[in-house]
């Protein structure tokens, strides 16, 4: 069968929970979480490995049996023999974020819930809050997080709508004349998508027709289609799809107006209207023409939102965005020093080979227990490794770095002599996600007022389609990081993008530099730093607000003079 790492992380995941569930020996979950541990540190894929080569690798007989298992066909024998006797609706409960199995063995032994729906409705009739070992605080945030759960079904994060989306294009490209084009929420680099949307400009429409017909994947909705749209269904994913249809004459147009927000298309036009109205009068024969001819600047699709874009727009104002090849340096990554997959010196040299000039290493401080934070003294191991690679990989740089933990205080997670022997530090929270919103904002200005604070890391920990972030006061935290010269992150992983590209417009307003990082625990992370790159330039960032755009010469200076003010 052939799965991946991850894929089989998840199978074991899934078995430790249930057994967790069903009460089995606390070892025994033990010896699963460990080898999930292991394979996601694991650089080598698994696949189609035999046992003996898995214990090569250092797994027990047993969980080399049961990956060899899963490897073949996709589950193992204890699995299913834990799936047979739980309810399918009791799994699904083991995905609500924030309460573990044993709790979700109470709810189904005690109150006899066996879906999401019964779970649901013991809470809203307070059922739930009367349990041992509960309490309304408990009864809240389950409603809250099934709330959130059935709010984000049928979405997709856009790296993985984009995927499904390159590939259909690539098909429809090889299938018909004409040009093909993602368009709609893709094409403006929301991070949500709830629905994949393409473009087609043709003039043999039932070709299009046919070969969407034709893919097994997808499923045709023919009364919600019509003579210029091929709706349907990304079968595997439940995916929303609609293919446009356009004559070639009409393309431009077509794909200006489905690749702008309904608030951008309502922009005033002398002489025409709206926007919407200027395009269809105008019939331009690109998206550039229709700017130059309402005399105004192009406005990249991503930028397309109905906000400030207009007003530079018409000022002819809108300035050249950030680019991949602007950026000169990765900051916020993690090693096997923590929780990283590869060494030290792997994610450097890739770092390098990839063409950027320098790295920074931030593993996680020593509270974060759960991601072997680094203890003082393993601090000062890891310094000396990096002097010894910067020696052997110059002119490439490594700049020492941490993911400080900003505990409940606000404090960061060292003593003032070990944040002082660090280039620069990331000040994250990683535990208590549920203070309210006055508590998590002084949280955070308190860690921003802290002179060794160089940037603010994912400022709300949200994981998207997944976990709400934190409520925080962003104009606050934002204004705070201006006053105390703190850059902010945006988180490039796809799960968070976090700064929020909403409200990375205000902090550039602030005049605070926006670092793009992928919080890479990979190589292959650093694939990421795109992502994030892309909702930046939605809030029209550009290469000087970019604090990783700065040359190794010149972010040396920004970190010295950042250790100044202590």
């Amino acid at each position: 069968m052939g799965l991946t790492n991850k894929e089989i992380v998840k199978i074991l995941k899934t078995a430790s929970s249930l057994m967790e569930l069903h009460g089995a020996n606390a070892f025994k979950v033990r010896a699963y979480s460990s080898a999930v541990m292991h394979l996601e540190r694991l650089e080598q894929a698994v696949e189609g490995k035999s046992k003996e080569e898995l214990l090569a690798l250092e797994f027990s007989k047993s969980i080399a049996e049961k990956i060899a298992q899963i490897d073949q066909t996709g589950s193992f024998t204890e699995l299913e023999e834990l799936l047979e006797k739980t309810p399918e609706g009791v799994v699904e409960m083991l995905e609500i974020k924030g309460i573990g199995a044993k709790k979700i063995a109470t709810l189904w032994k005690e109150l006899g819930v066996e879906t999401i729906s019964d779970l649901l409705k013991a809470c809203q009739e307070g059922k739930v809050a009367q349990l041992k070992g509960f309490a309304e605080k408990t009864q809240k945030l389950i409603i809250d997080q099934i709330t959130f759960r059935e709010g984000n079904q049928g979405k997709l994060h856009f790296s993985d709508a984009e995927q499904l989306a390159k590939k259909l294009a690539d098909y429809l490209s090889g299938q018909v004349e004409g040009e093909v084009s993602m368009t709609g929420q893709l094409r403006r680099n929301l991070e949500i998508i709830d629905t994949v949307e393409l473009i087609v400009g043709t003039d043999d429409f039932e070709k299009v027709r046919n070969a969407l017909n034709e893919q097994p994947e997808l499923e045709y909705y023919e009364k919600k289609s019509g003579p210029f749209v091929w709706r349907g269904e990304i079968k595997d994913v439940s995916m929303p799809l609609e293919v446009l249809l356009s004559s070639p004459q009409d393309f431009a147009k077509n794909l200006f107006i489905h690749s702008s927000s309904p608030e951008h298309l309502a922009a005033p036009v002398e002489a025409y209207g709206t926007l919407r109205q200027a395009a269809a009068q105008l019939h331009p024969s690109s998206e550039q023409e229709l700017y130059e001819k309402l005399s105004m600047d192009f406005v990249p699709p991503e930028m397309r939102e109905g906000t400030f874009e207009l007003k530079w727009a018409r000022e002819k104002k809108i300035p050249r965005l950030v680019e991949m090849e602007d950026l000169k340096g990765i900051l916020h990554n993690h090693s096997t020093y923590s929780d990283g997959q590869h060494t030290l010196e792997e994610m450097a040299a890739y770092c390098k080979e990839l063409g950027y000039e320098y790295l920074g290493i931030s593993d996680h401080s020593q509270s974060a227990f759960y991601a072997n934070g680094l203890s003082p003294e393993r601090v000062e191991e890891q310094h000396k490794e990096i002097d010894a690679l910067n020696h052997k990989l110059a002119p490439f740089k490594i700049f020492k770095g941490i993911e400080s933990d900003i505990l409940n205080d606000g404090s960061l997670d060292y003593e003032e002599e070990v944040l002082a022997k660090f280039d620069f530090i990331v000040a994250s929270v990683h535990s208590n996600l549920k203070m309210d919103e006055k508590k998590a904002t002084e949280r955070l200005l308190k860690a921003i007022r802290n002179p060794y604070t160089t940037i603010l890391g994912h400022p709300t920990g949200r994981l998207l389609l997944k976990r709400e972030g934190y409520p925080i006061d962003h104009k606050a935290v934002i204004d705070a990081c201006a006053e105390h010269k703190v850059s902010i992150e945006i988180n490039a992983n796809p799960w968070r993008l976090d700064l929020d590209w909403r409200w990375v417009r205000y902090a550039l307003d602030q005049n605070i530099m926006i670092s793009i990082n992928p919080d890479a625990h990979e190589k292959k992370g650093y694939h990421h730093m795109r992502y994030g790159l892309l909702v930046g330039r939605k809030a029209g960032l550009t290469k000087d607000m970019t604090l990783n755009a700065l040359s190794v010469e010149e972010i040396e200076i920004f970190f010295s003079k950042k250790g100044k003010k202590v």
